[in-house]
């Protein structure tokens, strides 16, 4: 008997030494993507205005890092904001931590370097070495082409600076663990020929991370087989939003829709001024419409020819649902 608990506490000693170890390699060794690139993005102005475009109207940096008016539909950006961050992700809307959206103007990322800011966006590692969390969607960013990710940089440099700051990130355990684990080695695109459709249409997805959210999420993770069938849950305070099925199912998706009704739902949202006000109750989304309306009609086209390749999935979304409705 006293060899049988010699045995057991040899055994569960070793199994603590074994999970303290593999902590303490997580949390000391991880992220490792690599440093920083020594670079310097030319400020030139074909290269703002493809960045303008891009963190505008694509990949929507802007949209993330400025305060959105949400007794408003689609939550507009305010005047003012742009690039100012400060919406907050936490227990309120389901997020196992408290995540202030960072500053991203000139304000706040002075001290950064090109190849730091290079390295957060394509890689998810902020310029202390800490991981960023997806839900800002670098593994998506990770995947565009070098001179776009050059020419977001080179947009961000021209924003007027705000002088505000933010709280740091804190996560709940075991994701504060988990974090160290997330960022991955970038893995850079080409931008397709615009003449190959459905191609260009594929990286302009990509780089609006439209799967991100039009995909089932469990736990950080995609749900395999329903990418782009919508039913991701967004629990805002006093409803919850569901994104839309964008696969070209006929019956739950977009496989009845046409190329010019598809341009003319995002240019519909051209006057972010006329955005109606919402009740708490009222129908609302979190799509920023009125940003994604600046997408050219040629890449949006391209967009849609890409969409309707994609595997068709039968999913029924309610897209929208006021809280107190849900048992």
């Amino acid at each position: 008997m006293k060899k049988f608990k010699k045995i057991l506490l040899y055994t569960v000693v070793t199994i603590v030494l074994v999970i303290v170890i593999a902590i303490s390699y997580i949390t000391l060794a991880l992220p490792n993507v690599g440093a920083p690139e020594d670079i310097k993005v030319e400020l030139t102005p074909q290269r703002i205005e493809r960045g303008n475009y891009l963190a505008n109207h694509v990949s929507l940096c802007t949209d993330c890092h400025s305060q959105r008016d949400w007794s408003r539909f689609a939550g507009p950006v305010l005047g003012g904001s742009l690039g100012k961050g400060g919406e907050v992700f936490d227990g309120k809307v389901d997020f196992p931590g408290s995540v202030h959206v960072p500053n991203i103007t000139p304000y706040n990322l002075k001290d950064w370097t090109d190849g730091e800011l290079f390295r957060a966006i394509t890689t998810g590692v902020r310029r202390d070495g800490s991981a960023i969390f997806p839900l800002m969607p670098w593994p998506s960013y990770s995947k565009m082409s070098r001179e776009d990710v050059y020419a977001i940089i080179a947009y961000m440099r021209t924003l007027k600076p705000i002088n505000t700051s933010y709280p740091k990130a804190t996560y709940n355990f075991p994701l504060n663990i988990l974090m160290h684990t997330f960022p991955k080695k970038a893995s850079l695109g080409t931008i397709p020929n615009p003449a190959d459709t459905v191609k260009y249409g594929a990286y302009l997805v990509n780089a609006a991370a439209c799967m991100d959210c039009h995909t089932q999420n469990d736990k950080g993770t995609m749900v395999a087989g329903m990418e782009f069938a919508g039913g991701r849950d967004f629990r805002l305070g006093n409803y919850t939003i569901r994104s839309a099925n964008i696969t070209p199912d006929k019956n739950t998706g977009i496989g009845n829709w046409t190329t010019p009704a598809f341009v003319e739902r995002f240019k519909n949202f051209s006057d972010a001024t006329k955005a109606p006000k919402t009740l708490p109750d009222d129908d609302q989304t979190i799509m920023p419409w009125y940003d994604y309306s600046g997408i050219t009609e040629t890449d949006l086209k391209a967009m849609y020819a890409y969409l309707k390749t994609v595997k068709p999935v039968s999913n029924k979304v309610i897209k929208f649902q006021a809280n107190s409705s849900i048992k």
